[in-house]
């Protein structure tokens, strides 16, 4: 990786644990707790997450814009570069004492994610790419990532964020999907990153991704890790139908076959 790319996935790494330190150390106290919806809200953790990110991006690349789940848009919105972030991914998980959640940070730059770091406050592990190299940081130490569907394990989003189609309620009832893969809901894009970490063999959602603060993260480690990374028909990401990331081909050919029965018609 050249220096540039390099100092930032330093960054997006550094960025990543200092809000995964905030995450850990407000695990399992009391915190305070922000009602955004009937059904949503954010914590103390979530915002303090939040701002030792932007403290840290901001020191390190004062120049670069920012947007956060919980703070919005922060910086020059005219630079090229863009900082998104999600300080808590899975944050009824963490106020439940479940311990599956993440902290993302991506770096975009005409449209394209160039570093991108996913740290797991519990296990200690930080999933990182460049956009080229992809790694799994653990006590300072770089292992290596492999993609792979040995697991045969899918996680399927069944939180909806679509207007209407709802597909994780109707593929998990699927019998061909059941037949052929063991099901998970972790309620966090945390199983993004594992897909790419070979711990998953595909992710599926429906929804509009393009320049989520949950997403952009762990899509584009797995889209450095080699994994097919495509809308819910198989066409390129973002035209607003969701993605399937499958570790390999056939995983993918398999899901894009289920798949298609339960979207609506073209």
């Amino acid at each position: 990786m050249d220096e540039q790319s390099g100092s930032d996935v330093e960054l997006a790494i550094a960025a990543a644990e200092a809000g995964a330190a905030v995450v850990r150390a407000k695990y399992g106290t009391s915190i305070g707790r922000h009602d955004k919806s009937a059904t949503d809200f954010a914590t103390d953790a979530d915002l303090e997450a939040e701002q030792a990110i932007l403290d840290l991006i901001q020191s390190g690349r004062p120049g670069d814009a920012f947007v956060g789940e919980e703070y919005g848009a922060r910086g020059d919105a005219d630079s090229p570069r863009r900082w998104l972030v999600d300080p808590l991914c899975g944050t009824l998980n963490f106020a439940a004492q479940t311990p599956l959640f993440s902290v993302n940070v991506a770096l975009q730059t005409g449209g394209e994610t160039i570093a991108a770091a996913v740290a797991d406050p519990v296990s200690g592990e930080t999933f990182w790419t460049d956009g080229d190299a992809v790694g799994i940081r653990r006590e300072d130490a770089d292992l290596p990532m492999v993609a792979t569907a040995d697991s045969r394990l899918v996680d399927v989003n069944v939180d909806p964020i679509t207007d209407g189609t709802f597909l994780g309620s109707r593929l998990l009832t699927d019998h061909d999907f059941r037949a052929a893969f063991g099901q998970r809901v972790l309620s966090t894009t945390l199983a993004v990153a594992w897909v790419a970490a070979g711990r998953r063999a595909a992710y599926v959602t429906d929804g509009d991704l393009r320049d989520s603060v949950h997403f952009t993260a762990g899509l584009a480690l797995c889209q450095a890790a080699g994994c097919i990374v495509t809308d819910l028909r198989g066409r390129p990401l973002h035209t607003g139908l969701g993605v399937i990331a499958a570790a390999d081909a056939k995983t993918h050919a398999t899901l894009l076959e289920i798949t298609a029965r339960h979207l609506p018609a073209e």
